[in-house]
């Protein structure tokens, strides 16, 4: 039996069902502007692309330049994509008089079940 050419074989049309694109990845935006040093007040959030089922959002702050030190975080109910100033318990960032230090807030989307749908960080230098 002799190949066919390429050009000659039979395609078959398949029928492809294509899923909705899944929500934008969560991220997360904030600015250190206004906030005081060694002071416990957090700063405003606003979140995007939050996973669908998210009941509660976890926040946890590193110092990049002091890893070891634990400065905590908590986690919030979710209610929309702005977290107000304040919301979140923290010791809140205190780098020695005139450094600057880089910190990252690494924010979870959880379920009911406390299982992770998502997570994103933002990093800015404090003071700004």
């Amino acid at each position: 039996m002799r190949a066919l050419p390429f050009a000659l074989v039979p395609i078959c049309a398949l029928a492809v069902t294509v899923l909705p694109a899944q929500a934008d990845t969560l991220s997360v935006r904030f600015s250190w502007a206004g906030i005081p040093a060694c002071v416990a007040i957090s700063p405003a959030f606003e979140l995007g692309g939050v996973p669908v089922g998210t009941k509660r959002l976890r926040f946890t702050m590193t110092d990049l330049y002091v890893l070891t030190f634990q400065h905590g975080g908590s986690t919030i109910t979710y209610d929309g994509d702005s977290v107000n100033k304040g919301a979140i318990r923290y010791t809140g960032p205190c780098p020695p008089d005139g450094e600057r230090h880089n910190y990252r807030w690494t924010v979870y989307a959880l379920d009911s079940g406390d299982t992770v749908l998502g997570s994103t960080s933002a990093e800015a230098m404090f003071p700004p």
